[in-house]
């Protein structure tokens, strides 16, 4: 069967000046004509046709797929393997842009307006995971509380998240040393330590009652990208988490119980972390680093 130019381009999704200077170059020549002068196509074009489509969509140049095409069985095993490298290395870079991209994107989501040097300097290894700030912005960008938070957080000055990096650090560094020897969970010295991050929460982002203090520390447990903005996953040791989040809970009951209440429900407190916690199901309002 034959095909006019017009049909070839039309089902082919290629234009006519295409297959035009294909015929021109050598590349596909149509096999007949028309009474009338006009390119026809046959089959065996058509899957001429789909080689050089096929060619093309890789990348691969003119002069190269008509290389391919004179000796396929030499010549494409060999050229698809270069062009797979060139690719691979193509995908690279383009992820490497994706990155870069989206540590724009992050100055955005968590309103630290930093430059590179100085988000390095200042953060270190705590960084921000897009995918968690931008779930948490979704979630949370009618909540008082969070917005509260972005601006104070967006209000900072680098001697500010200087000094907020540093009081978090030492906090963590006493918190390690208290999982590290052995502190009970709800014991004193680490509810201590609950303490002094929920009143850095309030000191430098938004007040933080004790139940919205919880919520965040359920966040810690359930989710890695959270925890990863108080504990640097170089830092961290098995059941940290779950440790600060019975710390903190415990602290929420010393806080708002009587003595008596207290030893009863820190045992309570401390039994809940026999069973891994879901997600928060309210708005914790994290600010982009709580301790």
């Amino acid at each position: 069967m034959a095909y006019s130019v017009g049909q070839v381009s039309g089902f082919a999704g290629i234009t006519v000046r295409a297959l035009h200077h294909y015929d021109r170059t050598g590349l596909l020549s149509p096999s007949a004509r028309s009474p009338a002068g006009y390119r026809l196509y046959s089959d065996a074009d058509l899957a001429r046709l789909q080689q050089i489509l096929f060619y093309r969509q890789l990348g691969f140049a003119l002069d190269e797929i008509a290389a391919i095409l004179r000796d396929p069985q030499a010549n494409a095993l060999d050229h698809l393997r270069a062009r797979h490298r060139l690719l691979t290395e193509q995908i690279g870079e383009l992820q490497r842009l994706v990155e870069v991209a989206e540590r724009a994107m992050e100055v955005q989501r968590t309103g630290v307006e930093l430059t590179p040097e100085e988000r390095f300097e200042v953060f270190g290894e705590v960084a921000f995971d897009l995918s968690y700030a931008t779930e948490a912005h979704l979630k949370w960008q009618h909540s008082e509380g969070h917005r509260r938070s972005m601006a104070r957080a967006a209000a900072h000055t680098k001697e500010d998240w200087a000094l907020i990096m540093a009081e978090a650090g030492a906090w963590r560094h006493r918190l390690l040393a208290a999982f590290d020897a052995g502190e009970a969970a709800d014991g004193d010295p680490a509810m201590d330590l609950a303490e002094e991050h929920r009143a850095h929460i309030t000191r430098w982002f938004t007040p933080c009652p004790t139940d919205m203090h919880c919520r965040i520390a359920e966040d810690f447990a359930a989710d890695a990208r959270a925890f990863a903005l108080v504990v640097p996953p170089s830092e961290q040791r098995p059941g940290l988490a779950a440790y600060l989040r019975t710390a903190v809970l415990a602290n929420a009951v010393r806080q708002t119980a009587g003595p008596a209440q207290t030893d009863h429900a820190q045992t309570d407190h401390a039994q809940t972390d026999r069973v891994q916690p879901g997600p928060a199901q309210a708005d914790p309002s994290p600010a982009p680093e709580q301790s």
